[in-house]
């Protein structure tokens, strides 16, 4: 009887150590979704990031395209929380670069910020918000744009010839043209990313290539090189230039057409961890997990299926297995792991790879999810 009992004893013990050991590392469990732990672990991250500014200050300018990335995930939380500190951490921001984009005027990475300014202003409506990225964007409006895109002549600095660029330049316009109801700024948002479009994306594969030195390069296994974050990085500014497009836009049906391509073929590509390796057609060749991508890809999946635009039963275990390993890349102090560093192709990653764009999909994404649950 004695062997038996401690037969038992021993047998609920050791699930009970799998089942511990199989959780996270931190005590969110990603399997069960809802809307508060959705909510903390965003909160989590966030706090982790604002410490490490506090302490650290950061290693790039504050209007950079890196932390423009990450202040679109705190302007998300910010509406979400009852916490102050990620609105207020924007409104200084702002306020301490005299609400000014970077001094490149037409580079997309230097007022990819405006997105930021747009979106407090529509809080706030002072117009010292975006008085200065509207004299910007009248002046985009009125630029010729007539430069092939070929990736020479530093013609980044002048047209958005880098796919990156399309999270960058279309989606600050779009929010403008929301902000202040003029149309223009949508309309020369929309001119542009069909003029990247033509170049970069390739229809065969539903897929951007980053720039046009990439467009004959190919990974060991022979498949085109089409980079996660590249390709997250237009998955995420096209819904956002849709969030900000009028139901009757001329160009709307065409958007959400490109939208569902790329969606579906995200979707066929997913890991089986729930990841998107660098690398999206020979993930072997960079066999980890990554982030930024994943990140990106998680948020603008979970948007189509907030706007009914994506089915649930194929989308949703998507995104679910997405949210999930967002979630296990989080360290014990908020840390999110697993994010490429800047680059411009793919490239290796371990799990202190932390960059400030990783936290702003992250958020973007649990933003959408905490949306989806609360719906």
């Amino acid at each position: 009887m004695k062997k038996i009992i401690s037969f038992t004893f021993l047998l609920i013990f050791s699930f009970a150590a799998i089942k511990a050991f199989a959780l996270p590392r931190n005590d969110d469990n990603p399997k069960k979704i809802n809307a508060k732990s959705v909510k903390k672990i965003m909160e989590k991250v966030a706090d982790w990031q604002l410490n490490h500014w506090k302490q650290n200050g950061s290693k790039h300018r504050w209007y950079d395209w890196t932390n423009a990335a990450g202040y679109t995930g705190l302007a998300a939380l910010g509406y979400i929380s009852k916490k102050p500190q990620y609105i207020q951490t924007l409104l200084d921001k702002g306020d301490s670069l005299k609400w000014e984009t970077g001094p490149r005027r037409f580079f997309a990475d230097d007022y990819c910020i405006g997105q930021a300014y747009s979106l407090l202003y529509a809080k706030y409506k002072d117009e010292k918000m975006i008085l200065n990225f509207r004299r910007l964007a009248d002046s985009i409006v009125a630029a010729p744009h007539t430069e092939s895109l070929e990736w020479k002549n530093r013609i980044q600095l002048r047209e958005w010839a880098w796919c990156d660029a399309l999270f960058m330049g279309p989606t600050a316009l779009s929010y403008l043209s929301k902000v202040t109801g003029q149309q223009k700024y949508l309309d020369i948002a929309l001119k542009l990313w069909w003029k990247t479009t033509d170049y970069l994306y390739d229809p065969a594969e539903h897929l951007y290539a980053r720039d046009g030195s990439y467009l004959n390069k190919k990974e060991k296994n022979g498949a085109k090189v089409f980079w996660s974050r590249g390709n997250g990085w237009v998955l995420a500014g096209l819904v956002r230039v849709l969030e900000n497009m009028p139901e009757n836009y001329p160009d709307r049906e065409r958007f959400i057409s490109l939208y569902k391509e790329m969606a579906s073929k995200i979707a066929s590509i997913q890991q089986p961890d729930g990841s998107w390796h660098a690398s999206l057609l020979d993930p072997a060749s960079y066999p980890i997990k990554e982030m930024s991508g994943t990140g990106f890809y998680c948020y603008a999946l979970l948007w189509g299926l907030n706007n009914d635009l994506l089915d649930k039963k194929t989308y949703w275990p998507v995104v679910q297995k997405s949210w999930q390993v967002l979630v296990s890349s989080v360290h014990e102090d908020g840390m999110l792991g697993y994010v490429q560093p800047i680059g411009a192709a793919p490239d290796k990653v371990d799990a202190n790879s932390t960059e400030i764009y990783g936290v702003g999909a992250f958020l973007l994404a649990g933003s959408e999810l905490y949306k989806y649950i609360k719906n």
